[in-house]
């Protein structure tokens, strides 16, 4: 072949390779942008959110609820460090907890049942200037601003509202007026739950004796965070699922049972959605203990979730209402674009 053959086909080679190049660039100029147009859904675009439940049918094909997760020698076992606050930054008088149960089975012929478990204050410890642990995100603090008035007794501290604009805070005046001076509901991030509960909901007040009288267990399994980290830590408390089974779900006019358990802190800040079967798996634990010690305020006491199927998020900590339903419960970290499902 000349050379001006050579050259010929080169060129023809080179105008060929910018085309296709160009028009992958394009292709994928395009998809980002319908992508990014998308409708939202659950705090991300539409086609993230169907590849989630896209994973999550895959991962229920393959794993379902059925495995087990890894045990470990109590050797490998670490402390777990203390990594977000999210619902529960003033500590609570341990006098003062309550579970809330609703949906229980008979829960009227039992003798913590009330006819409004909403109605219940928690108190929490006088001194909330120091926030326990503290959260990835954090907002900051305008310059200058004025700091927020001091708590009342046994109230939690109240949220600083300074940078707002005036008609915010004024339209937050009201709505603490209206609640009596009771703490608001959803302070966090995320908002207020769409699953808490309506004022007026039955149910039942247990007390962490009640919680207890289960079978004790203990286990070394792995806690594993989204953000990457992971730790082997000892974990001692009672089953969740000896709980549920001791106080059934009522079943549904059609004689079904519920399909989730939604479960949120005291004030309902964070809040968390599983499905049955979940929470009724051999290593999801009701923590009351870590380390051979009972579990700290920092780390949710003095009851908080370890279900090792699932990524950290979705372990809550202070667990102040379990409750039965047939809707899907809102979840706070879905909210923010998170998977629902969080399986590993």
């Amino acid at each position: 072949m000349t050379e001006q053959e050579v050259l010929k086909a080169s060129g023809r080679r080179t105008r060929r390779s910018f085309l296709v190049a160009a028009a992958g660039a394009a292709g994928g100029y395009g998809f980002y942008r319908w992508l990014d147009r998308a409708p939202g859904l659950e705090g991300i675009p539409r086609p993230l959110r169907k590849t989630f439940e896209f994973d999550e049918a895959v991962a229920r094909g393959v794993f379902d609820e059925r495995g087990l997760a890894p045990t470990y020698s109590l050797k490998h076992a670490t402390e777990l460090k203390i990594n977000g606050n999210f619902g529960l930054k003033q500590k609570i008088e341990l006098d003062s907890f309550r579970l809330q149960m609703v949906g229980v089975e008979g829960a009227d012929k039992l003798p913590q049942y009330v006819k409004d478990v909403t109605a219940w204050e928690y108190k929490y410890a006088e001194d909330t200037a120091k926030e326990l642990g503290e959260n990835v995100k954090t907002r900051p603090k305008a310059a200058g601003a004025a700091p927020a008035p001091a708590p009342a007794a046994g109230a939690p501290a109240a949220p600083d509202r300074s940078a707002m604009p005036p008609e915010f805070q004024k339209a937050f005046a009201a709505i603490d007026k209206e609640n009596d001076g009771k703490p608001q509901r959803g302070q966090e991030e995320a908002g207020e739950s769409d699953s808490t509960l309506d004022p007026g909901t039955p149910g039942l007040l247990l007390t962490m004796d009640d919680v207890l009288k289960m079978p004790r267990h203990e286990m070394v399994t792995q806690f594993k965070c989204i953000e990457g980290w992971s730790q082997i830590v000892q974990w001692g408390g009672v089953r969740l699922g000896d709980l549920l089974t001791a106080y059934p779900p009522a079943r549904n006019a059609d004689g079904s049972l519920p399909k989730y358990v939604y479960m949120e802190t005291p004030n309902g800040d964070y809040y968390t959605g599983y499905e049955m079967a979940e929470c009724h798996h051999p290593q999801s634990l009701l923590v009351t203990e870590m380390s051979g010690k009972p579990i700290t305020q920092e780390h949710g006491a003095p009851m908080r979730l370890h279900m090792p199927i699932k990524y950290g998020y979705k372990q809550i900590k202070r667990i102040g209402l379990i409750a039965y339903t047939d809707d899907r419960p809102d979840d706070y970290w879905t909210k923010l674009g998170y998977d629902w499902y969080a399986g590993l």
